[in-house]
């Protein structure tokens, strides 16, 4: 069943739909059973909007006429030339009215016509508030509802991609399935409950345990789908480690693909973090270039070493970089011992000089090459960059989405279906040991706990304070 509203549905809702910064076009976009009308007060059209036909008319801005003046009724002062659009219900965004209206992509312009939605009726629209009357009034399901957010904050066409496949209902239609498989169950055991001396089974221990199975299996293949989805919707973040002038800054400009960081011969040069996101074949990646790793007197540097080593310990995946062409030196061989239990790839750099050391040196390293957590590169040749990147891959455990199939990409989605399959599996199990005397009661209890599982996932079955916690954090315009 359905929660309580967190919003009133009752309110016509205005809002800017488009982000409030300078562009070649904004959008004001109403819903509700006042939209046409708020519209209409708004606009210079003799007429109401036509349905689904955007319509050239003038915005404008109404006010009383002064006290003593002559005149019938409210002043109006044009505001811009406008593009209409009116939706109407059920077949729109919402579910209800809705009207949009297209104008020249000045905040301030977009501004007014706002605050004339407003006076005309309207109120302002809360974070996620039409996306959740897209949901209350059935137009898609919770999950598909996430999927808008994750499609807008998309920062990556990977990210992009799994987002809107979610939307187009991958997701939902596996979970469906799974569903209808136990609804099916529920009914024939029920069945078997309630005509207990009939002296016949409406279904076989076997074929429920069958059933239980497959159920089970399909559980298995979306969670199986999980550590992916979550990466690519997450995405990691990497901190590159080392002392100074080991080419920390460089690595960081060819990861970013620019030159953020200055490059210099200098010790210290970096005196504070240098954040940057990037695209690592769909992956997005928040990349960290701390400061060098020394002793130092000076206040300001310590600290920047000091933060540099926090966000290490924080990381998803460490590089730590070390220069071959110099000896390794004690802070070298701590910040091997620092980071050896963390998610790690020592970059051995600058091949491309003489090499002051070995890798079969007794400082760990042949161990660490052999077991492929080691890549040697020249970041100013560019030698071993891409064998570098595949072991970034590597380590991010990064393989293949399908296109076009069912990916859990959300920790909520994860947590429900490992819940799901916690009954799932009791049940499997009383069916199997108990065969045709088995409990049904207790079968039936663990199936509906499933069920409760599964409609959590699509929203089926939703708390208030859950639906507040997925809302609040869209956008104000959807």
């Amino acid at each position: 069943m359905y929660a309580v509203p967190v919003f009133s549905p009752a309110d016509t809702i205005a809002v800017l739909a488009t982000a409030p910064v300078r562009a070649a076009v904004g959008v004001v976009r109403l819903s509700g059973p006042r939209a046409r009308q708020c519209a209409r007060a708004i606009l210079t059209l003799p007429r109401d909007l036509e349905p689904r036909r955007a319509t050239v008319t003038r915005a404008a801005r109404r006010r009383e006429a002064p006290a003593g003046e002559e005149g019938p009724g409210p002043a109006a002062r044009a505001i811009d030339r406008v593009v209409a659009t009116f939706f109407p219900a059920p077949q729109s965004y919402t579910g209800e009215d809705v009207v949009e209206i297209s104008a020249h992509g000045s905040v301030a312009l977009l501004r007014e016509i706002l605050l004339s939605a407003i006076d005309a009726g309207a109120r302002l629209a809360e974070p996620g508030e039409f996306t959740l009357r897209a949901f209350l009034n059935g137009r898609m399901d919770l999950v598909q509802a996430e999927a808008v957010a994750d499609l807008v904050d998309a920062v990556t066409p990977l990210q992009a991609r799994v987002a809107f496949d979610q939307l187009e209902g991958t997701l939902t239609r596996a979970i469906a399935a799974l569903d209808g498989e136990l609804f099916d169950l529920t009914a024939r055991l029920e069945a078997s409950v309630d005509f207990p001396d009939e002296g016949f089974h409406f279904i076989e221990a076997g074929d429920a345990a069958r059933v239980a199975r497959r159920v089970i299996g399909g559980i298995d293949a979306l969670l199986a789908t999980a550590a992916r989805g979550r990466l690519v919707r997450e995405g990691r973040q990497i901190a590159i480690l080392g002392r100074p002038n080991v080419g920390k800054s460089s690595l960081f400009n060819w990861l970013v693909g620019a030159d953020r960081a200055i490059v210099s011969s200098r010790p210290g040069t970096t005196r504070d973090m240098l954040t940057e996101a990037i695209d690592l074949d769909g992956i997005r990646l928040g990349l960290v270039d701390t400061a060098g790793i020394r002793s130092s007197e000076d206040e300001v540097e310590r600290e920047a070493v000091s933060r540099g080593r926090r966000a290490a310990a924080v990381a998803d995946l460490v590089l730590l970089v070390l220069d071959r062409s110099r000896p390794l030196d004690e802070t070298d061989r701590a910040l091997l011992r620092e980071t050896a239990g963390a998610a790690r790839i020592v970059v051995i750099n600058k091949t491309d000089l003489a090499p002051a050391w070995s890798t079969e040196s007794p400082d760990g390293l042949a161990r660490i090459v052999e077991a492929g957590r080691a890549a040697a590169v020249s970041l100013k040749t560019g030698a071993g960059l891409e064998e570098l990147r595949s072991a970034m891959r590597a380590a991010l455990e990064a393989g293949d989405i399908p296109r076009d199939g069912p990916v859990v990409a959300n920790a909520r989605h994860e947590a429900l279906l490992r819940a799901a399959r916690e009954p799932m599996a009791r049940a499997l199990a009383n069916l199997e040991a108990g065969g045709e005397q088995a409990s049904e009661e207790l079968v039936l209890a663990d199936l509906s706990a499933a069920r409760r599982c599964l409609e959590e996932v699509t929203g089926r079955r939703t708390s208030e304070d859950v639906l507040k916690r997925i809302f609040e954090r869209f956008c104000v315009g959807k």
